[in-house]
């Protein structure tokens, strides 16, 4: 029995820094994808800046504060894209230097953030947001070092948003 293909996991950036290669990025999203139970989607992610991330949430979930990812769930399990996850790169590179941490592994949990909203994790409620850190902590820890990312904890955040796509 073969083992299911990998999902595609396209990637566009909107921004000219780099913190991550497409390889780490592509990583994240899998682990992530494949821990939440939808290992093979098709997911497309867009690494932007501040003003454009805050564009699309004021667009589509009536909010046009900044913030960190935003992930649309276009409802396919097959052969057509599953997901877009946009992240904010000017964010994750804020709030990384206000905890010390490495813009690397802030832009990786973001992604990983993301991916585990396209398979139902939530994080409205204090079980909810719970379970979700969980998650991330743990699919972050399987990645082992990439361009520096460990797992681990880290304090409150802020909350994200999810929405869905018009395509429904």
């Amino acid at each position: 029995m073969r083992a299911p293909r990998p999902g595609r996991v396209g990637i566009a950036w909107g921004v000219r820094a780099r913190p991550l290669t497409d390889r780490a990025i592509r990583a994240a999203v899998r682990a992530a994808l494949a821990h939440g139970g939808r290992a093979g989607i098709d997911v497309e992610v867009a690494l932007v800046s501040d003003r454009h991330l805050a564009s699309i949430h004021g667009r589509f979930l009536g909010d046009p504060a900044p913030t960190d990812v935003i992930s649309f769930d276009l409802g396919e399990d097959g052969d057509g894209l599953a997901g877009e996850i946009y992240v904010s790169v000017d964010r994750a590179r804020a709030v990384a230097r206000e905890r010390g941490e490495r813009v690397e592994r802030e832009l990786a949990l973001y992604l990983v953030h993301g991916a585990l909203h396209l398979c139902g994790f939530d994080d409205r409620s204090v079980q909810d947001r719970a379970r979700m850190r969980a998650a991330e902590s743990l699919v972050l820890e399987s990645l082992g070092p990439i361009s520096g990312v460990r797992g681990g904890t880290r304090g409150p955040r802020v909350h994200r948003k999810i929405g869905k796509s018009s395509r429904g």
